[in-house]
């Protein structure tokens, strides 16, 4: 009799081990999966935002509207977004603007509310993309420095400074 109980009892630990292999193996591999993806480098790290190269090109009428340009470096795992950008120190409102050429050497610009900055790339701000567009203030003179504060949607905010340029000196 005390065999006939036993079967019984191995049968449901044999029964009760298979169900559990199927969802144990299932998280063996998805933990597998994710440790080579963190393993590989940047998995879930975050932005890492460096601005420089800004100019601001010096305009032709005075206190006329002119576009400033950045160069910004995203070296971390996770896309960013450009969301705002000010002139540090004034009340003066900058706006986001893309630039796009109609044919016919015209142009056109509309506003933008954000722009991405790639993971492991960036954004070279151009007159013929994304630029930072403002009015000037009276009195700038080529080699001055504008100091401005970006601000990113996950890198918060980044001091840094434009050089005001003549046009044909935008790049160099």
């Amino acid at each position: 009799m005390s065999g006939h109980l036993r079967r019984p009892a191995r049968r449901r630990l044999v029964d009760a081990l298979r169900a559990c292999l199927a969802p144990v193996t299932a998280c063996a591999v998805a933990l597998g999966g994710l440790t080579a993806w963190a393993g590989s480098g940047q998995a879930g790290s975050p932005a890492r935002i460096e601005v420089r190269g800004g100019q601001a090109l010096l305009p032709y009428v005075e206190s006329g509207e002119t576009a400033v340009f950045f160069r910004i470096a995203n070296s971390g795992g996770s896309d960013d977004q450009l969301v705002a950008a000010t002139m540090t120190g004034t009340d003066e409102k900058a706006a986001l603007t893309r630039h796009r050429a109609t044919g016919h050497n015209a142009a056109y610009r509309y506003g933008a509310d954000s722009v991405t900055v790639p993971a492991g790339s960036g954004l070279t701000m151009s007159p013929h993309g994304v630029a930072v567009t403002l009015r000037a203030e009276p009195g700038w003179r080529a080699g001055d420095r504008l100091p401005f504060t970006l601000h990113f949607r996950h890198g918060g905010r980044v001091e840094t400074t434009a050089v005001v340029v003549r046009p044909h000196e935008y790049g160099e």
